[in-house]
């Protein structure tokens, strides 16, 4: 029996990983309720490392703003470079700098994102905890049970140390899922997808995988597309089908990963950090003059990551958050962003008294959580294979992030999703993408399918792309400063975006098409581009050498406003390969 434990809490939470140790953290700065924190570790976190480590914008701003853990970040954790993107060419150089294609955004996010070792923040929030006077810990749980009152009466939390009541309790006990379990909320996910990671010593510094001379590469004029930061900052992807292979730099270690659809990698084939490195070093060779060398300090793998959830959210005082209720992809670091979310709508549920005000907010919370979770998986089910080639993937990166601006972090950052006046006119906006979304996904992965039944090749030489050349998403990083909107400003901004991403759906269509049939007059065709149906558009080479036939006389030229033109030298290979067959 834990002497120190007290008859009762306002709140108990079972698990204290990063979910978990962030919302005792919310829940103690901006509420005044009293918190126990339960782990099956005697001193968490646990002493293997722990994967998971790259923030994004809405996490970013979470962690560092809302958590007020911006002075810690920036003493103790790497300033991330963003995310970077990379495919060979094909041309069998095995070098960094003159075998690889890139797309990227080389300037700084003005929301700052981080590159997290996970054990070195929990414990350090853990401290932070612990010096509030609400909080409590207690390690070495075993036997967790959680009676649920059945009506407005205390829940009764049972474990192998004693016994507490409490008013709401939390599961964020990750994988172990004890209220999911407990309750039958289980649901399966339909993304099938597996991962091995590990973690080597030292700085695996891709931009010295070369025969150049330092000096040759300093003066490198792809630096001209490039710039000059720290590639090797980013969260850093070597893509192919299916399939990505992640750099992370962590201090004095660096988290290595391969993350792959079943389809394209045999799960067996990279069970252990030493096959998986050996099949990196196999499909990129140029790792091989590094990795082999490197000495494993820890690793872990997953054969199959993703699984969804009935419900994460009860007006019966109970809540999931983490990888306790849903979990999709690693791909876009997704994870700390619910999390964020999760976790803002549980602290705003917990201060709710009143019954029926509770029943509100917890189903539009719900309903919140799981339009967050499901706008991702066509992203992951439909187009992963879409990794594989450049053109596809910059389309599909580019789509997708535009979306997360302007409705993720926009909302997020001016503190809009416990709004409910503006989330549901935000959720009616929101929908109005999931069809269009999943007929871009799917148009995207055909498209990337039929260019390999075809042989089209990678370009010859290396390209360089900066994601702001497409205007859509250079136009959505601009709502980072819009901070201290009304409701009413929030919902004029979502409604420029919505337009924003109309014309976007309707740029990739027509650029496919442009690509496909190897004509860019195409993506100036008036009456061609205005004929596209958002939802309705599908991959078929020869129905589109019809469609866009009936419009093919329009001299009048559609007015975008983008630049048709930011992915030309894809069409011009493709005209060019056209003409050299007649």
């Amino acid at each position: 029996m834990n002497e120190d434990l007290k008859n009762h809490y306002d709140v108990v939470i079972i698990g204290a990983g990063l979910a978990g140790l962030s919302l005792a953290t919310q829940l103690l700065k901006y509420t005044d309720k009293s918190v126990l924190l339960l782990d099956k570790w005697d001193d968490p976190p646990r002493p293997t490392q722990k994967v998971g480590e790259s923030l994004v914008q809405l996490s970013g701003y979470y962690f560092s703003k809302i958590l007020d853990l911006e002075d810690y970040l920036m003493v103790n954790q790497y300033l991330k470079y963003n995310l970077r993107f990379y495919w060979q060419t094909g041309g069998g150089q095995h070098d960094f700098w003159e075998d690889v294609s890139s797309s990227s955004i080389r300037s700084i996010s003005n929301i700052a994102t981080f590159q997290l070792d996970r054990n070195h923040i929990e414990r350090h929030m853990m401290e932070l905890n612990k010096k509030n006077s609400r909080f409590q810990f207690v390690g070495g749980v075993r036997d967790i049970d959680a009676q649920l009152s059945e009506a407005d009466g205390d829940h009764v939390i049972s474990f192998n140390k004693g016994k507490t009541s409490c008013r709401w309790v939390v599961d964020s006990s990750g994988r172990s899922s004890v209220l999911k379990k407990k309750l039958g909320l289980q649901k399966e996910s339909p993304i099938k997808h597996g991962a091995t990671w590990c973690w080597v010593e030292g700085l695996v510094n891709y931009e010295k995988f070369t025969d150049h001379t330092y000096t040759e590469t300093l003066l490198d004029r792809s630096r001209q597309s490039t710039g000059n930061f720290p590639f090797v900052n980013a969260t850093s992807h070597f893509c192919g089908k299916g399939r990505w292979f992640w750099v992370i730099p962590l201090h004095g270690i660096t988290s290595l990963g391969l993350v792959f659809e079943h389809a394209s990698v045999n799960p067996e084939e990279v069970s252990s950090a030493k096959k998986m490195i050996e099949w990196v070093c196999k499909d990129w060779p140029m790792f091989a003059r590094d990795l082999p060398n490197r000495k494993v300090v820890d690793e872990g793998r997953y054969v199959s990551y993703s699984f969804d959830c009935k419900q994460t959210i009860s007006a019966d005082r109970w809540a999931l958050a983490g990888e306790a209720g849903r979990f999709t992809d690693p791909l876009y670091s997704p994870g700390s962003d619910l999390i964020a979310i999760y976790n803002t709508l549980i602290v705003d549920a917990i201060q709710t008294e009143d019954k029926e005000v509770l029943e509100q907010k917890v189903a539009l919370a719900e309903q919140i959580e799981r339009a967050m979770y499901e706008a991702y998986v066509p992203t992951y089910e439909l187009s992963y294979n879409a990794l594989g080639d450049q053109e596809a993937f910059t389309l599909k990166y580019t789509w997708e992030l535009a979306i997360y601006f302007g409705f993720y972090v926009m909302p997020f950052a001016n503190q809009m999703f416990t709004n409910r006046k503006f989330m549901q006119t935000f959720l009616r906006r929101f929908a109005i993408f999931g069809p269009i979304n999943k007929c871009v996904q799917q148009i995207l992965s055909d498209f990337y399918k039929w260019k390999l039944e075809n042989g089209i090749k990678p370009l010859p030489e290396p390209l360089h792309i900066e994601y702001y050349s497409i205007q859509p998403l250079k136009e959505s990083e601009t709502l980072f400063y819009q901070i201290g909107l009304t409701t009413e400003e929030a919902e004029d901004q979502i409604e420029i975006h919505v337009e924003r991403m109309r014309e976007f759906a309707r740029y990739i269509y027509a650029h496919v098409y442009a690509s496909v049939l190897g004509d860019k007059k195409i993506l100036l065709n008036d009456a061609f581009v205005r004929s596209l149906k958002l939802r309705e558009v599908k991959f078929d080479p020869e129905a589109m050498r019809q469609h866009y036939a009936q419009h093919a006389g329009c001299e009048e030229v559609y007015a975008w406003k983008l630049n048709p033109f930011a992915l030309e030298p894809f069409i011009a290979a493709r005209m060019e390969a056209m003409a050299a067959v007649g």
